[in-house]
């Protein structure tokens, strides 16, 4: 296997994001569920923003609304939580090595402005707690202290994040910080939809995701998840978002029986009520992501019904 060192991280396995390089693991499909199937289901697409969704074996069912780069807030931690377990991979139930707290990220953890992990200087959690501190409370503390562990600096961490985004595709994409915090961070639907294919790849983020709360010890409990659609019957993930620019965002994941088998359904719906207030644009982008998502499970069975497993893949 091919180990490439880019600034103070190492990768391990194939080299995904050196320029020039062959990247087999980060191939998304581009192709269109069959319109047979696509007719047969009647979405409750959002009236404002943009919104794409593909099936897993299937293909995409489409994308509605903007097609212009928007914030994306705190779903920029999806890309944040790749880097880190793409560098420094997970198997199973492996906590990793131990991340110490600096004092940039617990002077952070007092902020008003922003959403923030209890940490304290001094303090040390092993990589998955600090995925966990990311992804659940949506830590932003937490994706700069992980950005400067991995790179040295956020800044070099935010290099690797856009040639990741590239490798993948992601052509409206521009990363600009690790946590998402800076309106300046823009991408599109579709290109977030590439990312959570390639995100529910990774065994160790699709369990951190789907975590409705946990308990760290050094840590205030229970850390609670802010995605409130978890819970609902299907639902296993993914990224909330939302600031006063960005409105609402989510990143989502469903897993659906359709076809003779259990397939995951995955959707990005951005700049819901956005130049609102967070709260009412994470309220929207919840209510019609939980929308889409039943009406799926309600509608995708029926439409695939009765075709064989190799039609459907």
């Amino acid at each position: 296997m091919l180990a490439v060192l880019l600034g103070a991280g190492t990768y391990a396995g194939r080299d995904l994001f050196a320029d020039g390089a062959v990247v087999a693991d980060v191939a998304t499909s581009t192709t269109d569920v069959p319109a047979a199937i696509v007719g047969k289901i009647d979405l409750p697409w959002p009236a404002e923003g943009q919104t794409s969704i593909a099936v897993d074996g299937l293909g995409s069912l489409g994308s509605r609304g903007t097609t212009a780069p928007v914030p994306i807030a705190s779903v920029t931690k999806v890309m944040t939580a790749y880097m880190i377990l793409k560098e420094h991979p997970l198997e199973g139930g492996e906590q990793g090595p131990m991340i110490g707290v600096d004092t940039t990220a617990a002077q952070e953890s007092h902020s008003l402005s922003e959403s923030t992990a209890p940490l304290r200087n001094g303090q040390s959690f092993t990589e998955r707690q600090m995925l966990e501190l990311l992804m659940l409370p949506s830590g932003n503390n937490v994706a700069r202290l992980l950005a400067r562990w991995d790179s040295g600096s956020q800044e070099a961490f935010v290099q690797k994040m856009n040639r990741a985004a590239k490798h993948l595709g992601m052509t409206g994409t521009t990363y600009t910080g690790a946590s998402g915090f800076e309106e300046s961070t823009r991408s599109t639907a579709d290109d977030q939809l590439k990312l959570a294919k390639a995100a529910m790849d990774l065994p160790v983020l699709r369990q951190v995701v789907g975590m409705r709360e946990t308990n760290i010890p050094g840590i205030p409990g229970p850390v609670v998840n802010t995605n409130k659609l978890l819970g609902r019957p299907g639902v296993v993930g993914l990224k909330t978002g939302s600031t006063t620019p960005a409105g609402g965002n989510l990143m989502w994941a469903a897993e659906v029986k359709a076809g003779g088998k259990d397939r995951l359904v995955v959707g990005v719906t951005l700049a819901q009520r956005a130049n609102t207030t967070p709260n009412e644009g994470l309220t929207a982008a919840l209510e019609r992501s939980g929308k889409l998502i039943e009406a799926l499970r309600e509608q995708l069975p029926a439409a695939l019904d009765g075709m064989a497993d190799d039609q459907s893949d």
